[in-house]
């Protein structure tokens, strides 16, 4: 059970500006930080739908990111935007047998490909600055978008370490902005700019009781957007989870995250200040693992439920993800002694 994990992380790749993070809360989970014991490649391919909401100022933040409120207008917003996305993920990582500084190193990749559908509606007000003085205005909107097609290249690589029941893991990954994005489209599937994030984890997990407990820390750099001329700040982000193992192939528990801006957006293309944005999430997750030959396949369903978010749509999102890397080795019996006359 040790090593039967959900290996691989996932990004999805949604507009960053008005509120939306390059990093999804929810990509790592419990057992993040177990080393695949066995070296090879392992594959996982994912099912990740999102539906979120949001009002007011994120409302604002998207039409300005947009060209839909222009640069002499300060406006506020009675509006909501609502997006729904259906992203599949393919990941593959590859395990080395030589230990890196004591530990075991993979490098990989994530390709997305799917779609996502974006609607904005309700009336904008404010005041629009003119060499006459500032004239007061009114406007109803209603906008929607859809695209499909395929996301970002996230690059990744993971440095793993085990000390019996204590699991530690660094990981680097980045955002390759290669996907499908126009700055004048309500939605998006590619992000359109640069993004650095690395960080760490920890792994509680004790096979004789099949109790686990994991956390991961990690921050995001994210270089300014050329089309928007709109930067980001440092996001923070803490994804955990804890299970317990009924037997040695069902897995039940909680998972969660706290997503955090810590710097505030920047660039000529800010129209909305600081827009520091902040999102919790919580849920239950289910998981199997079986024999897929001489590999082992790893089944996890999630599902988390969003709170207290602060400049950022929220809603609720459901993870799906089947997972099949190198089955481990069965212990070596010890040799025989022979015996001579």
């Amino acid at each position: 059970m040790a090593f039967a994990l959900l290996a691989s992380s996932t990004q999805t790749a949604r507009a960053d500006e008005g509120g939306i993070s390059v990093w999804v809360p929810g990509l790592y989970g419990s057992l993040a930080a177990v080393p695949q014991q066995t070296p090879g490649w392992s594959v996982s391919t994912i099912y990740y739908h999102t539906s979120v909401s949001a009002a007011g100022d994120v409302a604002v933040a998207r039409q300005a990111t947009i060209g839909n409120i222009p640069a002499n207008v300060t406006a506020t917003a009675n509006a909501s935007v609502n997006a729904n996305a259906n992203i599949g993920f393919l990941v593959a990582n590859y395990t080395f047998e030589t230990p890196i500084l004591g530990g075991r190193a993979s490098a990989g990749f994530l390709g997305a490909y799917g779609s996502n559908s974006t609607s904005l509606a309700g009336t904008l007000t404010g005041v629009a600055s003119t060499p006459f003085g500032d004239l007061p205005f009114s406007r109803t909107d209603s906008i929607s978008s859809s695209v499909i097609g395929f996301g970002d290249l996230y690059p990744q690589f993971s440095l793993k370490w085990n000390a019996g029941v204590h699991n530690y893991m660094a990981y680097v990954t980045g955002d390759v902005p290669v996907g499908a994005y126009n700055s004048s489209r309500l939605a998006n599937i590619g992000i359109g700019h640069w993004a650095i994030d690395a960080g760490g984890g920890y792994t509680y997990f004790d096979p004789s009781t099949g109790r686990e407990a994991s956390a991961v820390l990690g921050f995001t750099y994210n270089f300014i957007n050329p089309a928007t001329q709109y930067q980001n700040g440092v996001d923070m982000h803490l994804d955990w989870g804890a299970s317990q193992f009924l037997t040695k192939q069902w897995q039940v528990g909680l998972v969660g995250y706290l997503y955090q801006e810590l710097g505030c957006d920047s660039g000529t293309g800010d129209r909305v200040g600081c827009f520091r944005s902040r999102v919790l999430g919580a849920g239950p997750q289910l998981g199997y693992i079986f024999p897929v030959g001489d590999m082992q396949g790893y089944v996890n369903l999630k599902a988390y439920g969003e709170f207290a978010n602060e400049h950022r749509p929220a809603g609720w999102n459901l993870w799906l993800t089947f997972n099949l890397q190198p089955a481990a080795a069965p212990p070596t019996a010890p040799a025989r002694p022979r015996f001579t006359k």
